[in-house]
């Protein structure tokens, strides 16, 4: 492979509180996981749905399409299927249905035998005053940087 690929969701950590993170693997299509190796991806407005069979699916995840792509090109906003162990899956669920839990994407990345992995985060959604004091602890580090780094 050529170079690693890490695309974020920055977002994630500040809107959401992180409880848990799993690694799933994505069901992709020839043309998507080309895209995905030159880093033509983005993850930030994506969420996790299980279906009413019990899989996983990741929703508003964008692909751009293959730039050598014929007309068999996939679909950029496409749901794609995300695979997990049975037990991984159940207790999942089970968490997502406790009021206030979502399941985010929080990085994609193609490991060393090139296959495109997702990694996700149960989170439980911040309110108004979480978000104001994460800016705030935010702020003491960046300052307390600094003046650690003016000290030496």
């Amino acid at each position: 492979m050529q170079k690693t690929v890490n695309i974020l969701n920055r977002k994630a950590k500040f809107q959401y509180e992180i409880l848990d993170k799993y690694t799933a693997g994505i069901v992709l299509t020839g043309t998507e996981i080309k895209s995905i190796r030159s880093g033509k991806a983005s993850i930030a407005e994506g969420f996790c749905e299980f279906n009413d069979r019990g899989e996983l699916f990741v929703i508003n995840m964008t692909v751009e399409e293959y730039k050598y792509g014929t007309h068999y090109n996939h679909r950029p906003k496409a749901e794609r299927k995300l695979l997990l162990n049975k037990r991984e899956l159940k207790k999942l669920e089970k968490e997502v249905n406790i009021k206030g839990n979502a399941i985010i994407p929080l990085k994609l990345f193609v490991n060393d035998r090139g296959l495109a992995k997702l990694v996700i985060g149960l989170g439980k959604g911040k309110k108004l005053y979480d978000k104001r004091e994460t800016i705030k602890d935010r702020d003491n580090k960046r300052n307390l940087d600094r003046i650690k780094k003016d000290f030496r």
